[in-house]
Order: structure tokens, then C-alpha cells, then sequence
């Protein structure tokens, strides 16, 4: 049996896409007099250092960092923190793609292809329609449970989930059909809301339905996450308007995740997946913690006890997955 050679990497195309980012912005910063605005957002640099780590290495897009820090350190509104995870992550996630894309990285194709297209026609919708009448407490539980709840699967299954290997084979039109329907829940739901979680979403079904490989769900979950963005992006360009403090945090932060997020998708390669994912499961379930607290005089102890009970559900959503996946495996365990 004739080995295949691997494929080959263009990773110029990648370069090619750094030095044109980085010469747009040097333009914006030095041509239009705006390094006072980048110089006044520097905490948002900082924070996004980690942030597009996060982004690169872990099926959670940098605004899993971005949003708690501009909304429950800086105290800024939850629509801000929603805005700038889409601008933020248009720039880092997409560099990480090209990245991914430009190594041949293993993808789910058929999974990925459905997910983008129901994403197409979902987040515009959410975004145009359900987004504005969500209050902002709501978006800050939105995105705190479904953090946490993420947090918790991974504390307890990540040695299960890290152990699989290759991905369970169905047929390319149930994978794409799959897709589709994540993609557009998902879309114009929960990422048009906090402006993450479609990552997670699609991740969630590799590992616990598809029992994947995470070298191959967090690479696409990576692209379907900087895709999510640029439509959620482009939306707000043609109908609405960002945020007031987006486009300074952007500025300030864009430069760091242009290159943060490859790395983090590079180095996660030679330090292993297992104790970043670990890391940034500490990380979530933390940040609903602090948001518990910091909310405590709106929420009151039902509401805490309704969060909480929200946290359950999607858990008992993602053992149902992962039921599913081994019947569908064979698996005598699940049958």
C-alpha cells in the first residue's frame, strides 16, 4: 500500500493576508491620526491577547473573552460586548481560518458546508429581529449559561472527548442536513444574541454525535465561528450601526488577534488540546459565577435558581447527544 504524500501547505496565501490587514490598519492608525484612540483602549489589547489564544485553540470564539471582559469588568452595556465579539472575531477567527485552511487542516465538510449556509439566512434574522428584544440582563445569561453549561461538559467528559479519533462516518447528505439546521438555529439564536456560541454548537454535535476528532471539530468549528462573524458584521453595516466604544476596542485589539489566533491554533499543536480546553472550562464556568454576583440585585435567588436550571437543561441536551451518537456508533453501552 503506496503512502499519500501530505498535503502540500500555501501558507503564503496567509501572509499575503496579514500584510494586507496590517496595512490597512497602520493606515488607520498613522493617515487618520487615530493611534490616541488605539492608546486609550489598551486594556481591551491585553485582554484579547488571551482571547484570540482562545479563539485559535478551542472551539470558543474570542469574544468568550471579549464579552465578560467589557461587560462585567468594564461595565460596558451587553450589546457592546455582543458587537464587538462579531467585529473582534471577524478579524482574529478569520485569520485563524485562513491559517487552518492554508495548513490542509482536517475539516467536516459536509457538516461545515450545511452549517455555514443555515448561518447565511439565520444570523441576519436574529440579529435584524430577535436581538433587539432581548433586554440586557437576558443577554448576559444567555451567554453565561450557555458558557458555563459548556464549561461543566468538558470537566467531566474531556478525557472521553479527547480520546476520539477520526470521526463517525454517516452519509454526507445527513452530515449537511445536520448542519443546516444547527447553523441556522444556532445562528439566529444564540450567536445573533452574545455574538458567539455557533462554534460551540457545531463542536458540540462533532464530539458528542459525531464522536470526532478535535482535530477536526475545533478547526471547524474555528471557521463556521469567523464566518458567523463576518455575516453578523456585514448585517450590522447594511442595517444597523454598531455599538458606541466598538470600533476603539477594535482598533486596539484587531492587531493582536490578526496574529494571536494562528498561534493559538499552532502552539495548541505542540502543548496539546487537553489543558487549554481544560483552562478555558475553568474559565466558564467562573465568568457565570461572576455574573451570578454581579447581577444578584436584579436576578434575586430565582433567578440564580432559574439560571442554574438553565445550566441543567443544556447539559442533559448534551448526555442526549452523546446517547444518540453511540447508538448511532453501535456502541453496545448506548444501545
Amino acid at each position: 500500500m503506496s503512502l499519500q504524500p501530505p498535503p502540500k501547505q500555501r501558507l503564503w496565501i496567509w501572509f499575503l493576508w496579514l500584510i494586507c490587514f496590517y496595512s490597512t490598519w497602520l493606515f488607520l492608525v498613522f493617515a487618520l491620526q487615530q493611534w490616541p484612540l488605539v492608546k486609550d483602549h489598551w486594556p481591551m489589547a491585553l485582554s484579547m491577547a488571551l482571547g484570540s489564544y482562545v479563539a485559535g485553540s478551542t472551539p470558543m470564539g474570542g469574544g468568550t473573552v471579549g464579552f465578560p471582559v467589557l461587560v462585567l469588568l468594564f461595565k460596558m452595556p451587553a450589546t457592546l460586548g455582543r458587537d464587538f465579539s462579531f467585529a473582534i472575531q471577524s478579524i482574529g477567527m478569520t485569520s485563524a481560518s485562513i491559517f487552518i485552511l492554508c495548513r490542509r487542516q482536517p475539516l467536516a465538510t459536509s457538516m461545515l458546508r450545511g452549517a455555514m449556509i443555515g448561518s447565511l439566512f439565520g444570523t441576519p434574522l436574529g440579529v435584524l429581529f430577535l436581538a433587539p428584544l432581548i433586554p440586557e440582563l437576558w443577554i448576559k445569561l444567555v451567554f453565561a449559561v450557555v458558557w458555563a453549561s459548556f464549561g461543566i461538559l468538558h470537566l467531566y467528559r474531556l478525557r472521553e472527548i479527547a480520546a476520539h479519533s477520526g470521526m463517525t462516518e454517516f452519509s454526507e447528505g445527513w452530515d449537511f442536513k445536520l448542519g443546516l439546521g444547527l447553523g441556522f438555529c444556532a445562528g439566529v439564536s444564540v450567536a445573533a444574541v452574545t455574538g458567539v456560541g455557533i462554534d460551540m454548537v457545531i463542536y458540540s454535535a462533532l464530539v458528542l454525535l459525531c464522536r470526532a476528532d478535535l482535530k477536526i471539530a475545533i478547526p471547524t468549528s474555528v471557521v463556521l465561528m469567523a464566518f458567523t462573524s463576518l455575516v453578523g458584521v456585514a448585517v450590522k453595516f447594511t442595517f444597523g450601526s454598531f455599538e458606541p466604544g466598538v470600533y476603539g476596542n477594535w482598533m486596539a485589539a484587531a492587531p493582536v488577534v490578526a496574529l494571536g489566533a494562528p498561534l493559538g491554533a499552532f502552539i495548541v499543536g505542540m502543548i496539546g488540546r487537553k489543558p487549554t480546553l481544560f483552562f478555558v472550562a475553568i474559565l466558564c464556568v467562573l465568568q457565570f459565577v461572576w455574573t451570578c454576583h454581579s447581577q444578584f440585585k436584579d436576578l434575586g435567588w430565582l433567578g440564580i435558581g432559574i439560571a442554574c436550571i438553565a445550566v441543567m437543561v443544556f447539559l442533559i441536551i448534551f448526555e442526549e447527544l452523546r446517547q444518540w451518537g453511540g447508538r448511532l456508533a453501535g456502541d453496545d453501552e448506548h444501545k
